[in-house]
């Protein structure tokens, strides 16, 4: 799922977005490097899509939104894309179902590399002839933090493919080091109180992040790490699957229907549980976060562990301004175990579940136009996730952030951080 904003600084300077756009452009194409035609036309279920659709979907975001109507004389590189590669603007007209996205064998990788090459370069004539107004300098970098979005779905995607292959292939070869033994769990104690919660007005923030606002936040308790593999183990061992008093109605049919026995990726062997990783299949840490579990889960598991799930008010409240954590250039490409006492990884390692349900902030209002098709309407049904994980890009994350999926879904590396009352 992907979501975004036209709330940017206004007074965002060309050379600063442009920069930033060559940048993200190219570390897709390093993401997409080891990647066959056919690796990256596969698609493995209806919620993930080919990495060759995810680097044609920005490519054609930004022809879309910011060179057919900001650059004069831009010819587009092929009218089909517009139905190709569009993911769920109405507004801008009908599209490819997303469930068929991987039966799209043809345009090739290689004419889908041309196409982001044709977009790059009239990008590099709009921006030398001073086309790029205010308006599309705001475009460009919703543009930036779109693609960052897709570039993390493109690896849990394609995690999500791989997984599937009986050989197990590994996206990177070489096993990451373990960051060693996770502490202790303790309980912060977080006072609370009147506190504002949403994006600053400076920089840019997706819309659903605003308006900016009070709330009241009782005084609380927070898990100082991210719940463990070791921790989990013991809620499969004490029939935590299984125990329907620790679920919801919903997840427990869904856990029964889908037959979850542990994290999506786990695999029991002669070994020893293993799991299936960016770098194939490897032992299970027992140290580091668990991860790929859905909503359901983490919600029994936080009521057989006699805690709860924070709420994201809770969350905002306690985490630190510093973002600072191991996202997508630490290329660990799996969680790694907690490295030090007191609160940590609030930021980094896995997206950590909330209790709050995806839900508009007083005061909110979709952008006008299609880009205005990114938020809103999918304020229903879901859950937010908090403070991005071992695949998101450096700089994409703020406090304020909200991630949302589905209580079912499992694919995103999504973990769990617990909380009690006082």
């Amino acid at each position: 799922m992907e979501r975004s904003s036209t709330h940017a600084a206004a007074a965002a300077r060309p050379d600063a977005a442009l920069f930033a756009f060559a940048e993200t452009r190219a570390l897709s194409l390093k993401l997409a490097a080891p990647l066959s035609d056919a690796d990256a036309t596969a698609q493995s279920m209806p919620d993930a899509s080919p990495a060759k659709w995810h680097l044609a979907h920005t490519t054609w975001f930004i022809e879309e939104f910011v060179l057919a109507p900001h650059a004069p004389g831009y010819r587009r590189f092929d009218p089909h894309f517009a139905y190709l590669f569009n993911s769920y603007y109405d507004a801008v007209g009908a599209r490819h179902p997303r469930h068929q996205r991987g039966l799209l064998t043809r345009p090739s990788l290689r004419d889908v590399l041309a196409y982001r090459a044709h977009v790059d370069e009239a990008m590099q004539r709009a921006a030398e002839s001073g086309a790029l107004n205010e308006a599309a300098l705001a475009l460009i970098t919703l543009g930036v933090h779109h693609e960052q979005q897709h570039q993390e779905l493109l690896l849990t995607d394609l995690l999500h493919l791989f997984a599937h292959n009986p050989i197990a292939p590994s996206y990177a070869p070489g096993a990451r080091a373990s960051a060693g033994k996770a502490p202790p769990l303790d309980w912060i104690e977080v006072q609370g109180g009147v506190i504002e919660i949403g994006a600053a007005k400076d920089g840019f923030s997706f819309d659903c992040e605003g308006p900016r606002h009070a709330v009241i936040v009782a005084p609380f308790k927070l898990a100082s790490r991210a719940a463990t593999n070791r921790e989990w183990r013991a809620f499969i061992e004490a029939g935590g699957y299984t125990t329907p008093a620790l679920w919801t109605s919903d997840g427990f049919a869904t856990a029964q229907q889908e037959q979850w026995t542990a994290p999506l990726y786990w695999r029991e062997s002669p070994e020893g549980w293993r799991t299936m990783t960016l770098r194939g299949l490897q032992p299970v840490d027992w140290d580091a976060p668990v991860s790929h579990v859905s909503w359901y889960e983490a919600d029994a598991f936080a009521r057989w562990s006699g805690a709860r799930l924070p709420s994201e008010q809770e969350w905002e409240c306690a985490a630190p301004e510093d973002v600072s954590g191991r996202f997508l250039d630490m290329k660990a490409l799996r969680p790694l175990p907690a490295q030090d006492d007191g609160l940590t990884q609030m930021y980094g390692d896995v997206w950590e579940w909330t209790a709050s349900p995806y839900a508009p902030y007083p005061g909110f209002r979709a952008a006008a136009g299609a880009v205005g098709e990114y938020n809103g309407k999918f304020m229903i049904n879901q859950c937010v996730l908090r403070g991005g994980s071992c695949a998101t890009p450096p700089g994409h994350i703020r406090r304020s952030y909200r991630n949302f999926f589905y209580p079912h879904q499992r694919w995103q590396f999504a973990g769990v951080r617990l909380a009690n009352d006082r």
